[in-house]
């Protein structure tokens, strides 16, 4: 890929959800096809990032109010589905990056959201 064609790339984080309840066992099984997907975007060059999240019993909320830190650990909401971990993609347009979100394995069962990364320092120059 020539830089041109670099600079024309966006990127898009991919927020993954799953449902709550789902077993150690399910994700076990679901492991190789997360494997073989983070291969076809690292072998595609649309790879830039990405994580698994340990459980939703694990996040901490953070709020300051009035000066004041509040903390609030999780699960902090009732939800039914809770956010799993992202990827960070590199992609022509948004079709694309919903073309890479169509395969994520838990589209099947759970929520893709797609959303373009703001480029900061163009938002800060304008």
């Amino acid at each position: 890929m020539n830089p041109t064609e670099e600079a024309l790339m966006a990127r898009y984080m991919m927020l993954l959800f799953i449902p709550e309840g789902r077993s150690p066992e399910d994700a076990a099984a679901e492991s190789p096809k997360w494997a073989a997907y983070t291969q076809e975007l690292h072998d595609a060059g649309a790879f830039v990032s990405g994580e698994a999240l340990q459980g939703n019993e694990t996040a901490t909320l953070l709020r300051v109010r009035d000066g004041e830190t509040q903390l609030t650990d999780g699960p902090f909401a009732e939800a039914k589905e809770y956010l799993a971990g992202y990827y960070v993609v590199e992609a022509d347009d948004l079709d694309a990056a919903l073309a890479w979100a169509a395969k994520v394995p838990n589209a099947v069962y759970g929520t893709v959201e797609v959303r373009p990364v703001m480029d900061v320092g163009a938002a800060t120059t304008a």
